[in-house]
This record gives C-alpha cells, structure tokens and sequence, in this order.
C-alpha cells in the first residue's frame, strides 16, 4: 500500500480511504503482512468526493490497528508523513524512516490552523528527533534500503531457513573484557553469536543502554535483548524498560524465542529517575514477561543484579526463562556489590579511622562479595542451570531452541494486539 505524493500531495481523500480499506479487509482475513508507504499530508481538506467533507465514522484507523498481532505491519516513511499518513504509520509493528523524513500528528497548515505558529515542513519532527525519542525503529538513507531493509524484517516472520553460516564461535571467550569494570560494545558479541549477517537491530537511537534485534541462529530467527555495558553500566532506565517490553510483545505475537544476553547492574534508581514515572515503566517487562508464550532463553555475560536481572530474564531466572546460562565472568546480587558493601558494612566501615586501612577493608569485602557471587560458586545453588564454555553458548541456545516447542496458539490468539510504544 502505497500513497502518491504526485496526487494531492498524498493525501487521504474519501476513495481513497475506501481503496485502503477493501486491501486491509483482505489482507486481516488471509493473514498478509502489509507494508505500507506512508508519505503524505494526511486528511484531503474540502475532499469533493465525501460531502459534506466530514466522514469520522471511516474505518481504515480502526481496520489497519485489528491488523496488529495477526501479520506483520511495516511503515515506511520517506518526505513528509502528516497527520492521518503519521497514524498510519504509528500503527505499524516497525517504522523505517529516510534521513529527509518528517513525521508528525500534525503538519505545518494545521499547525498554523491552530495558532500555534508557523513553521517549515522540515522542522515537524525530524529525524533527529524521532529517532532519538523511540518513534522510528530503522533510520536508512532512501527508499530503495528502505525497500531492501523491510524484505530483510519481514523474512525474520518466515520461518527458518536452511543456508548459513557463523563467525568463529572462539572469538566469544574474549568478548567480555577480564576488567570487570570496564566497559564494552555488545554489538560484535551479538553478531557473533548470530547467523552471518542476520542482525537487525530496531530502535537503535532510543534507550541506548538496550539492544533490541532480530537475528538467527543456525537458521531459526529469534528476538534478542541485550544490555549495552558502555551505557550507564547496562543500567535499565524508563526507555530501556519501555524498549524491552515492546519488543517482546512483538516476538511473542509472531512466535519468535527471545534470546537473552545479561549484564546490568539493575535498574536506574535515584530521585532524579523517580521523575521519570520508573516505579510503572519497570513493572511492564514484569508484566508482559509473564504473559509470554515463546521459548525464552537466558545468558549472564557478567553483571546479573537484583530486580533488573531479572527482568532481563523475563521475570525471573526460572519461571520465565526455560534456560538460564552463564559465561564464567558471570557475577550475581541482590544488588551490586559495591553498593551492598557499603551500605551492610556501614558501621563497620565508619569505625575505621584510618582512610587506607578503610578503604583496604572495603576492598576485602567486595572482593569476598565477588567471590561468594561468582557464577561457579552460585551454580550449586540453582538459580542458574549451567556455567558454560562462552565458544559453546551459540551451540547451547541452538539446543534449547530445537526442544522447546513454541506455543502452538493460532497467531491471531497469543496477543490481542503489540502496544504501539
């Protein structure tokens, strides 16, 4: 589906909403992904073809969102995308934009209608912008990659296919640096792992300290998270959440296993981050972790700490999670051990005059602390169910995902809808 920028500027006029509607119909009741190129100015102001020019009770809104859950939606903007083409859009599974888009509920003429000002087209939301705050998922630079990156999306919801190949699996044993404080990029881990240029990662620009990617292994596609170390420590803040739980609504809708790769320090607390509405946002990995119905598999690269941890496993380490690994460098809390030690030693640690011989003290109990947390010495307890070779964990998930079954429910019942944020 496509709007003509050359007719009306691509606008929405009364035939055409009804065209749109006839191919949605069809498309709901044969489960056809529909792609969608959305540039446009959006509703047809004094539209000849409607009178008296106001037709509210049109359905195409209402018929493109009945879509969301039972085929893949893709949204292409290219130019300028207003108005009722920006709904559209919105509605979609994914938003692929080109650098020169503009996407907003509202382009300049109404804008102005309104008294708000007077503004060029290209200063309503541009990429700079809607990037960075979550509302395009692939940013290209022109329609023709868009075309190409949109194939690649839709080929992730085709089942597997039986030509690949994979990077030296070695290369993993050094992808988490010894320094257990020095931060890395997970991005060349995650491609390693991975099929040989399979990754597609959605919304890179938002909630930086996430990766959220389609990829394969050994052929099978898969959903995989990711915490980004070199973001505030792989720390989950509002945008990571929100990221998360978006992106597992649209791997549980389409059957796709989630692959989980571990390594926070928990989740994003302070006064400055109670502003951000946290105690909620948090609460909706929990919430739809639970609800999922895809095989759900779990990897601590390092730092596995308290409720962040967890939700990076779907909720919890067994419950959500059907296998739960660690690499060697794997450390476990119920909060990072810095802190922990500092505030269940507090009074200890005051009774020291000495600044050397206190922070010498500090040092022995966080590293009694990482010790006693080690994946190793946690393994015989069974919050874990193995320590692994890193070389083996492609081979290990592989595993997993041939013996556990994905949910036999018909697409259209697993979820009602994928929340558009």
């Amino acid at each position: 589906m496509s709007y003509d920028y050359t007719v009306f500027a691509g606008t929405q006029g009364n035939i055409g909403h009804r065209k749109t509607d006839r191919l949605l119909r069809v498309a709901e009741r044969a489960a056809l992904p529909v792609v969608i190129y959305a540039e446009g100015g959006g509703g047809r102001p004094g539209d000849t073809d409607n009178r008296p020019g106001v037709n509210l009770a049109n359905p195409t809104f209402w018929q493109l969102a009945r879509l969301s859950g039972t085929a893949p939606l893709v949204g292409i903007a290219s130019g300028r995308c207003f108005a009722g083409n920006a709904a559209v859009l919105g509605v979609c599974d994914v938003v692929i934009a080109t650098q020169d888009s503009t996407i907003g509920m509202g382009g300049p003429a109404m804008i102005e209608g309104a008294g708000l000002g007077r503004f060029r087209p290209e200063e309503v939301g541009p990429t700079s912008v809607q990037g960075p705050n979550g509302v395009i998922d692939i940013l290209v630079e022109d329609e023709t990659e868009a075309t190409r990156v949109a194939r690649q999306y839709l080929s992730y919801f085709q089942g597997p296919m039986t030509d690949w190949t994979a990077p030296d699996q070695r290369l993993l044993r050094g992808a988490v640096p010894e320094n257990r404080k020095q931060a890395y990029d997970v991005r060349p881990l995650i491609d390693t792992l991975a099929d040989t240029d399979s990754v597609l990662e959605l919304r890179r620009g938002f909630g930086p300290a996430l990766v959220t990617a389609l990829a394969r292994i050994e052929g099978r596609p898969c959903g995989i998270i990711a915490n980004v170390s070199a973001v505030n420590g792989g720390a989950i803040d509002r945008d990571e959440a929100d990221k998360a739980a978006r992106f597992l609504q649209l791997c549980d809708a389409f059957a796709l296993p989630v692959v989980s790769l571990v390594d926070t320090p928990g989740f994003m607390v302070g006064p400055d981050a109670e502003t951000r509405a946290n105690v909620r946002h948090f609460s909706r990995i929990f919430l739809v972790g639970a609800s999922l119905q895809i095989p759900f598999l779990s990897v601590v690269l390092r730092k596995a700490y308290g409720l962040g941890a967890m939700a990076m496993t779907g909720g919890s380490f067994h419950e959500s999670s059907q296998m739960t690994l660690s690499w060697p460098s794997g450390e476990f809390g119920a909060m990072g051990l810095e802190g922990a030690a500092r505030l269940g030693f507090r009074k200890e640690l005051e009774a020291i005059d000495d600044p050397q011989a206190r922070e010498a003290r500090y040092r022995e109990i966080v590293d009694g602390m990482y010790e006693q947390g080690k994946a190793v010495n946690i393994a015989p307890y069974l919050s874990i169910d193995a320590v692994i070779d890193p070389s083996e964990t492609r081979q290990m998930l592989s595993a997993g995902l041939t013996a556990i079954p994905v949910s036999l429910l018909p697409k259209h019942a697993r979820r009602p809808m994928i929340d558009a944020w």
